[in-house]
């Protein structure tokens, strides 16, 4: 445990640090573009042209940033996935299939029970969340401001909110398949042993509010952040769990492999960076695996079940 722990310490530590001198750069690079060719006015002029149009009005402001904004990015984003689902066109994304055979085309009758109860979830948990989110902003005074803060400074949060939303999302997932929770509320989300992007928010209503919704709304709140910070931010969590859920390895995406292997095999790969699983043991078997080998950024368009694929199986 110790050497695990010293292990796991030490690959933390170079990615971080790795990390450090990346992340400074793209500021440093990204940020002297985004304020000194326009675009820094641009999205300041064209906050403050929105904030005058509602009048200043914080709730229409943070119904808009927290609630429609992200909904139209998460169901934008798995509107162009479940084409492919139903139809398995157009082949630029079904190659792409993780699971080869699976949800080739999807049960209509089981999608429509999951798009159902995602609907319920977004509408009667996450939209009345927004609510007792909304009087804690309020008691921080950026959140509605009329400067919108540097890109630097979200980048400073998204980092922060990544690890808080990893932390809290890992130890409450993993809770959730503990056998006593498992059977009344995580064995619905796992009615999917392979997952499609829908999927990614199909869940019972408690697990939706412990690991789904509470994870990505605690930083903000923590860290006081602006509307624009939380609407991106919320946007970006919803599509990139999609991502996980979605059964297609596409090209220049983050790779799914990780969750999609835990929907296929259960007791692996809880959390979403990995870091914790590693510390914790739980992706022993997923680094035994051909899935591990896979889980990288595709940067071809040969996907990969065909240039790493599974081994034979052994004749019985």
């Amino acid at each position: 445990q110790g050497k695990k722990l010293s292990d796991a310490l030490r690959i933390s530590a170079y990615v971080f640090s790795t990390g450090l001198l990346m992340f400074t750069a793209l500021v440093n690079s990204v940020s002297w573009l985004m304020q000194n060719i326009t675009l820094g006015n641009f999205w300041q002029t064209a906050w403050l042209e929105f904030y005058d149009y509602v009048e200043g009005d914080e709730w229409t402001i943070f119904l808009i940033g927290a609630a429609l904004v992200p909904a139209l990015a998460f169901w934008g984003f798995n509107g162009i996935l479940l084409v492919a689902d139903i139809t398995g066109k157009p082949t630029f994304i079904t190659r792409y299939r993780i699971q080869l055979g699976k949800n080739d085309p999807v049960d209509k009758k089981k999608l429509w029970k999951a798009i159902y109860t995602v609907l319920g979830n977004q509408f009667f948990v996450s939209f009345p969340m927004l609510v007792p989110m909304f009087y804690i902003m309020k008691c921080w005074d950026d959140t509605f401001s009329k400067e919108l803060p540097t890109f630097q400074w979200f980048l400073v949060e998204l980092s922060i909110f990544t690890v808080i939303e990893e932390i809290l999302f890992y130890y409450t997932h993993r809770l959730g398949h503990h056998p006593v929770l498992y059977k009344h509320i995580h064995k619905k989300h796992h009615e999917w042993t392979a997952p499609i992007g829908v999927v990614s928010i199909y869940a019972h209503p408690i697990e939706h509010i412990v690991s789904n919704t509470l994870p990505v709304m605690t930083g903000p709140m923590i860290m006081g952040s602006h509307i624009v910070s939380i609407s991106a931010w919320f946007s970006i969590a919803l599509v990139t769990t999609s991502i996980s859920h979605c059964g297609y390895h596409l090209p220049l995406l983050p790779s799914p492999e990780f969750h999609d292997f835990h929907h296929l095999k259960f007791n692996q790969c809880y959390g979403v960076l990995g870091v914790l699983d590693y510390l914790h043991g739980t992706d022993r078997m997923f680094r035994q695996t051909k899935a591990f080998e896979r889980h990288k950024v595709l940067l071809s368009l040969t996907p990969l079940s065909e240039s790493i694929p599974e081994p034979p199986k052994k004749e019985e």
